[in-house]
């Protein structure tokens, strides 16, 4: 062996540790990691149930969830009107009523099946991912309505996986965010309003037309149940394709309600139909065409589910303020004191009208701090049933 050769391996040696000193390895991380943004639970994708309860929601709730089993593989989360503050004392007196684990909702929980989740009082929940997140409330003026605000979220987040529940309880809080459900194809229920102690609450969200099943409290569990097993258990290619079924349905449509949905986005059609099958718990497209053909009420609810849903009455809540506060004011300052105060305005509107009447109502607030008193006028045109 050569010297040069040989003085580099003592250089070599002379730079290692001996065994005693070198450092430990890090033990292996077994626990699991905490939830993160963008992440997806690995034991696959399971309906979250969103529950919306207020006055009289605590005997709403036990008896919803009192016949409940403890592997019903759904998450529930409980959304009530709770002031800030006040001690929370639902989990335990709810945990009298299931076997599955109650337990109150914290800042970037994950949820996980057969568990229930209850609201932080003060607080809204949002659910992004999979994973809840307590918001604080925004400190606008504005009236919160923290079951609206979480339905939403669960059907922007979950789409079809989302169920949404109106319990007992007064005023309309829910309403919007059961529309926000149903126009994601998620499920909707309310509790039938003469077992109800305060009926104001489902009441409203039955009058909207947004409620799928209308029962007891009792008896919603075995339904969402019932509901669910039709979807495990449904053909997911049964709409692929063209089936003349499905033509015959767009016909029942066009006859009855004078609109054509066979030009419309075929994937959106089909699964707005589909959703109306799980519904009913009917198993293919030609069983439900023959329930179409026997009962026409049914197509008028399927209209209505294939209509774009419109969730919120100012869906641009900064374009309306813009014109409200600098747009609309400029244009009556510009007019003469001596005209007649008539303002011109045209808006495209749906079928609902609602688009309408947020122009009316945008028209209507400079008017107070002008002093004038333009009158506003409503037309109707001949594809709409609305003013």
């Amino acid at each position: 062996m050569g010297q040069a050769r040989r003085s580099r391996l003592k250089r070599v040696r002379a730079t290692r540790k001996p065994a005693g000193e070198r450092q430990p390895r890090a033990p292996r991380r077994t626990d699991p990691p905490a939830a993160t943004v963008g992440s997806r639970p690995a034991d696959g994708s399971f309906p979250i149930v969103g529950i919306g309860a207020s006055a009289g929601g605590l005997a709403a709730l036990g008896e919803f969830f009192s016949p409940a089993p403890p592997d019903v593989g759904a998450a529930f989360v409980v959304v009530s009107h709770q002031p800030p503050g006040h001690v929370n004392l639902l989990p335990d007196l709810l945990q009298k009523h299931t076997a599955m684990p109650v337990v109150e909702a914290t800042d970037g929980i994950r949820l996980a099946p057969d568990h229930v989740y209850l609201s932080t009082p003060g607080r809204t929940l949002a659910v992004l991912q999979g994973v809840l997140h307590v918001m604080d409330h925004e400190s606008d003026g504005r009236v919160v309505l923290p079951i609206d605000y979480f339905f939403r979220s669960l059907a922007e987040d979950q789409g079809d996986r989302a169920i949404g529940v109106i319990l007992s309880g007064t005023g309309t809080d829910g309403t919007l965010g059961l529309k926000a459900i149903k126009a994601h194809a998620g499920m909707t229920m309310a509790q039938e309003v003469q077992s109800a102690k305060y009926a104001g609450m489902p009441e409203n969200a039955i009058r909207s037309g947004a409620v799928d099943y209308v029962t007891p409290a009792g008896s919603m569990v075995e339904q969402i149940r019932a509901f669910l097993r039709g979807v495990a258990s449904r053909d997911a290619g049964r709409l692929a394709g063209e089936s003349p079924a499905l033509g015959r349905i767009f016909i029942a449509l066009r006859d009855r309600m004078g609109h054509d949905f066979s030009v419309h986005k075929a994937s959106t059609s089909r699964r707005r139909i589909e959703r109306r099958m799980n519904v009913h718990q009917i198993g293919t497209i030609e069983e439900y065409l023959r329930y179409l053909q026997i009962n026409p009420q049914e197509v008028d609810a399927l209209f209505r589910e294939l209509l774009i849903g419109v969730t919120s009455f100012f869906r641009d809540p900064a374009a309306f303020d813009s014109l409200a506060g600098s747009g609309l004011p400029k244009l009556l300052d510009s007019r003469p004191d001596g005209s007649c105060g008539c303002l011109p305005s045209w808006a495209a509107h749906s079928r609902s009208g609602s688009t309408g009447c947020k122009s009316a109502s945008i028209h209507a607030r400079p008017t107070a701090q002008t002093g004038r008193d333009p009158p506003i006028w409503a037309a109707q045109d001949h594809t709409s049933d609305s003013v």
